[in-house]
C-alpha cells in the first residue's frame, strides 16, 4: 500500500491507476487489464470513517462543527467524480458525513448496518460504478479486509482492529474488477489518502 498523503481530485483516479501498487496475488497488473483507467471494467470505492461526532447523544450523536466542515471537505474533494452510489450505516454521524456529497451529487444514501452486507453491496455494484461508504472506526478496517486489502496503523478493539479514536481524515480508495470481469481476487489497487484537517 502506498503511504498516506493528501491528494486532490481530479487526479485521484489517475493516481489509482498509475501510482498504485499491484497487490500480491492480483489477477493481472493494470497494464494487462483493459481499460487502462477506471471505467467499464472496474468499480471504484471510497471508504471513510464518519467525521467528528458530538457528545450530544451517546447512542446516536450528530457531527460537531468540525465534523460538518469535514463532510463539506469530502464533498468538495469528490466533486469532480461521478458518484453513483452512497452507503452509510443508519446512524446520524455517518449519514451526516455524506449529506453534503449526497446533496451535491443528487443522490440518496442507502443505509446498511451489517458490515458483511455492506461488503456484499460494494462487491455487487455494476461495472463503471463509483461508490462512497461512510463507516465507523471499527468497521472501516473490516470493510477494507472484506474487499481484499489491509489497513495499517490500527489499534486493537473488542471485535478486531479499528482506527484510532481521533482519526477522521483517512480515506481508502479501492479499485475493483467489476463482477464477473476477472477471476478472484477482485481488488486491483488500494490507496490510503488523507483529506480535510488532520
Amino acid at each position: 500500500m502506498l503511504p498516506a498523503r493528501k491528494v486532490r481530485c481530479p487526479l485521484l483516479l489517475a493516481a489509482l491507476t498509475l501510482a498504485g501498487t499491484a497487490l500480491p496475488g492480483a489477477a493481472a497488473p493494470a497494464e494487462e487489464f483493459s481499460p487502462a483507467s477506471p471505467g467499464t471494467g472496474t468499480v471504484t470505492v471510497f471508504l471513510v470513517r464518519h467525521a467528528e461526532k458530538s457528545e450530544d447523544d451517546p447512542r446516536d450523536p450528530t457531527l460537531t462543527a468540525a465534523g460538518r466542515g469535514r463532510a463539506v471537505a469530502l464533498a468538495e474533494l469528490l466533486a469532480p467524480e461521478k458518484i453513483t452510489h452512497l452507503f452509510s450505516t443508519p446512524l446520524r454521524r455517518t449519514q451526516e458525513t455524506l449529506a453534503p456529497l449526497a446533496l451535491a451529487q443528487h443522490l440518496v444514501v442507502t443505509t446498511i448496518m451489517d458490515v458483511d452486507e455492506q461488503v456484499a453491496a460494494l462487491l455487487n455494484l455494476p461495472a463503471g460504478s463509483t461508490a462512497v461508504l461512510a463507516g465507523h472506526s471499527n468497521t472501516v478496517p473490516a470493510l477494507v479486509t472484506g474487499l481484499g486489502g489491509a489497513v495499517s496503523a490500527t489499534v486493537a478493539g473488542r471485535a478486531g482492529p479499528q482506527l484510532h479514536e481521533d482519526s477522521h481524515d483517512r480515506l481508502f480508495v479501492a479499485l475493483l474488477t467489476a463482477p464477473n470481469a476477472l477471476p478472484q481476487p477482485r481488488l486491483l489497487r488500494l490507496l490510503e489518502l488523507r483529506y480535510g484537517a488532520p
